[in-house]
């Protein structure tokens, strides 16, 4: 067995990595080369699309049992039953005035820019029948539904299924179930804790894949939308990505500020789930990374391992601006005219639409129909044919403002319920990034490695 690198009584200093050994400088390569090929060669590039959904697929598999054991460990400990439910009010109530922020920031920059004035779309135009698909792919969203969907029909049915909400509930609750086991319970989270490291571990050599499937992902969605589409509605696409900018670098950079620690720092030291996410256009890809390190920069287990996927469900503020940005934006090309009534109505209705179309695969767009779905006297529905070549160009902006907020919330909810060592934050925060996506098993106690 090689010696493990790390600078520990017993181990070899760590030696630097050359820059093309970190993973976020892979997988930056990787999305440029998928970029070139897709433009270059998009015969070729369009059947490479089995590589990014067998990487998301591949990574997907892990999140639910390192969900499950993050928090039922967590709970479990000292101090869960306690901090439960006040970090679950503070979680929706921070994530709901997020979510506020980000619509209304939406409005004021699509406002503000009007990409949709001057285009003159006749709503008629469209293609009915086309309109009509994306509008029944939609289900129609029902808080209540939205609630009971939490609750699974049986013990493991989540885990077959692989939705996080329901796998949230059973493990809360037999978080709880083990507290007052005593001993017995004690014994089960033990071997739990186990193998949530030897779950890390995994996670960590599958990461190594990240690389190919960014590749994929960056050469099929430009080998099938095509630059050009980029060119066509640029000012939209742009509109978006400032708006988002606007949201990560002062309203989250605000809230970070104001609670002593530096969201630049934590930019730096998520790059390299902040770069998958660019390549595969999906958050779910990094939860169980984020999850361990937020861990590591002193957040208490259980805080981080309740609070993050709630904020994966509730906490979608990329899509809030997508909503409100893409329906006005369609409003404006068809020269339609929203009354302050209107507009309020809408932002009632995307509060809901935010949040009920969470773990849907292209959650924004299948939000922005169920929007305009229920709302038919507003924005024709049919609109959402013109956004159907860029979506997912916006979708990549919409994920990784979410991932940042969410990242930025748990540490601030982690403050609050005094579950966060602020030494320990600031200390890594300076130090930058551990490790490929901190995921890296720990150190082979020496009379093991001497035997293997």
């Amino acid at each position: 067995m090689s010696a493990h690198t790390d600078a520990s009584p017993g181990h070899a200093p760590a030696r630097p990595k050359r820059f093309y050994q970190h993973l976020y400088v892979q997988v930056l390569l990787g999305v440029g080369l998928g970029i070139l090929l897709g433009y270059l060669r998009p015969d070729i590039a369009t059947s490479l699309k089995p590589l990014g959904d067998a990487f998301v697929k591949i990574v997907k598999m892990m999140i639910v049992p390192v969900v499950f054991c993050t928090i039922v460990t967590g709970i479990a400990g000292v101090g869960g039953q306690k901090r439960i439910g006040p970090t679950l009010l503070k979680a929706f109530g921070l994530f709901y005035a997020l979510t506020v922020v980000a619509l209304l920031i939406g409005i004021a920059t699509v406002e503000i820019l009007q990409p949709g004035a001057g285009m003159h779309i006749d709503p008629h135009a469209i293609d009915a029948k086309e309109a009509a698909r994306y509008a029944a792919s939609a289900a129609k969203l029902d808080l209540v539904d939205v609630l009971l969907h939490i609750v699974p029909s049986s013990f493991f049915s989540p885990f077959a299924e692989g939705e996080v909400l329901p796998v949230l509930f059973v493990a809360v609750v037999l978080g709880f179930g083990l507290r007052r086991a005593g001993a017995a319970g004690q014994a089960f989270v033990g071997g739990l804790e186990s193998f949530a490291k030897g779950l890390f571990a995994a996670f960590g050599m599958l990461m190594r894949l990240a690389p190919v499937g960014a590749f994929g992902a960056m050469a099929y969605t430009v080998a099938k939308s095509g630059l050009q589409t980029i060119g066509n509605l640029g000012l939209l696409i742009g509109t978006l990505y400032v708006a988002c900018l606007l949201f990560v670098f002062v309203v989250l950079w605000g809230l970070a500020r104001l609670h002593g620690f530096s969201l630049l720092k934590l930019l730096r030291y998520i790059r390299e789930e902040l770069l998958i996410v660019l390549g595969t256009s999906s958050t779910e890809p990094v939860l169980p990374a984020l999850l361990l390190k937020l861990e590591r920069l002193g957040c208490a287990k259980g805080s981080v391992g309740l609070t993050l996927p709630l904020g994966y469900s509730f906490n979608l503020d990329g899509t809030a601006i997508y909503l409100t940005l893409a329906s006005l934006f369609l409003a404006q090309a068809m020269d339609i005219h929203l009354t302050a009534g209107q507009l309020v109505s809408m932002l009632l209705v995307m509060l809901l639409t935010s949040k009920g179309a969470a773990g849907v695969t292209g959650s924004g767009f299948a939000a922005l129909v169920a929007t305009l779905a229920a709302m038919p006297d507003t924005v024709p529905v049919a609109g959402v044919v013109l956004l159907v070549g860029i979506d997912r160009f916006m979708s990549e902006a919409r994920a990784l403002t979410s991932v940042v907020s969410n990242a930025v919330a748990c540490i601030v909810i982690a403050i609050w319920e005094k579950a966060c060592d602020r030494a320990v934050l600031k200390a890594d925060l300076d130090r930058g990034a551990p490790g490929v996506l901190a995921a890296e098993p720990e150190p082979v106690p020496a009379a093991l490695s001497v035997a293997a």
